[in-house]
């Protein structure tokens, strides 16, 4: 699911709100989760799961094109870690995916599951 799929799906669910404000929305959500991160935080959505930074230490790599070893530098990358309601769910969807558009199914706590 991209950003304006995830946009268009809650401004079908919410149709009191236009587009423009589902927009905002989102992308308000995202940046505060990028400088939480940026500034070191930890983000944690209950029944989806936790962000959190890991450290890479400098190794050796290879240029894919001249295969000469170039030095990669320490860098820190976000982690993702699913809970345990979004991993229950995954792994109760089935096998074969229908064909077609893919569908988004947003989480709803009214019925108790996504």
């Amino acid at each position: 699911m991209t950003k304006s799929e995830l946009i268009a799906t809650l401004a079908e669910r919410h149709a009191q709100l236009s587009i423009r404000d589902m927009d905002l929305a989102v992308r308000t959500v995202l940046d505060a989760m990028a400088l939480a991160l940026a500034q070191g935080q930890r983000i944690e959505i209950r029944g989806f799961g936790s962000f959190s930074l890991s450290n890479r230490q400098p190794r050796l790599g290879r240029n894919p094109r001249s295969g000469e070893l170039v030095q990669v530098p320490a860098k820190r990358v976000p982690h993702f870690k699913p809970g345990k309601e979004l991993r229950e769910k995954v792994d109760q969807a089935p096998d074969d995916p229908p064909a077609g558009p893919k569908q988004a199914v947003l989480f709803d706590r009214k019925v108790g599951g996504y």
